[in-house]
């Protein structure tokens, strides 16, 4: 109930300022009583992540705090309900499909909106926005290439490791996992099944690991996989899977 509660009042709050709302890459940061709230008006179709970023400096050291589920809403924001004693600034950070990526601008919260919560919730209607031909579709700027995971082996909600493969009981697949370093972990020699979880304990610690997934003693893939630590969620990683900050 508590977490339908929150959902109302995001909408409710983005309902409220959508006939302001600020395209992507830009977005709107605003603070509503003790909370802030990160919203913007999204004319992309080829979204694949946006993930929203806090840091007490304007341009450097932002840590994910969390990032949106349907990334393809026309109206959308994020509410961080931390109460920091020390001034934040807020950034989202956009990946579509095909490894592009960028950042919208930096803010500070502006001015507090009213505390009216039922007067904000009477106001929402289905967004303010004008018609999809008047929306002006902007091309991405500042690219740059962001580590795209595996199709096979890749990072699961619950920071396990997944590894997928459909064609599994007709053809012998192996896999090997390495630190980053190279340091080899262990050794899977045979995959039977087309889905397996490895549980994260099997990996030490959290971070950056490579592997190698062979067919039929073929090398089929070399690639990475991040493990997060406990409670984050994935950081933004460049191409060679490094955070980005």
């Amino acid at each position: 109930m508590r977490k339908y509660f929150t959902t109302l009042c995001l909408l409710s709050l983005i309902g409220y300022k959508g006939f302001s709302q600020k395209i992507l890459p830009d977005v709107s940061v605003t603070r509503v009583g003790t909370r802030v709230l990160v919203s913007w008006n999204n004319p992309f179709t080829s979204l694949s992540d946006i993930l929203i970023q806090r840091s007490t400096d304007s341009l450097k050291n932002f840590k994910t705090i969390g990032n949106v589920l349907n990334v393809h809403s026309r109206l959308n924001g994020f509410v961080d309900n931390s109460e920091l004693s020390t001034p934040q600034y807020y950034r989202v950070f956009i990946t579509f499909e095909g490894g592009s990526y960028l950042f919208s601008p930096s803010y500070r919260p502006s001015a507090p909106l009213p505390q009216a919560t039922r007067g904000i919730q009477e106001t929402y209607q289905e967004a303010h926005l004008p018609p999809n031909n008047k929306i002006i579709s902007r091309p991405p700027a500042m690219v740059k290439n962001v580590f795209v995971p595996s199709r096979h082996v890749f990072t699961g909600k619950d920071n396990n490791v997944i590894i997928l493969l459909p064609d599994a009981s007709h053809r012998k697949y192996s896999i090997k996992f390495f630190e980053g370093d190279g340091t080899p972990l262990f050794e899977i020699k045979h995959l039977p099944e087309p889905r397996l979880i490895l549980d994260k304990s099997n990996f030490t610690h959290s971070g950056l690991f490579n592997f190698e997934l062979y067919e039929d003693g073929n090398l089929l893939e070399k690639n990475k996989v991040f493990i997060p630590k406990d409670g984050e969620p994935m950081p933004a990683l460049d191409a060679q899977g490094n955070e980005l900050r």
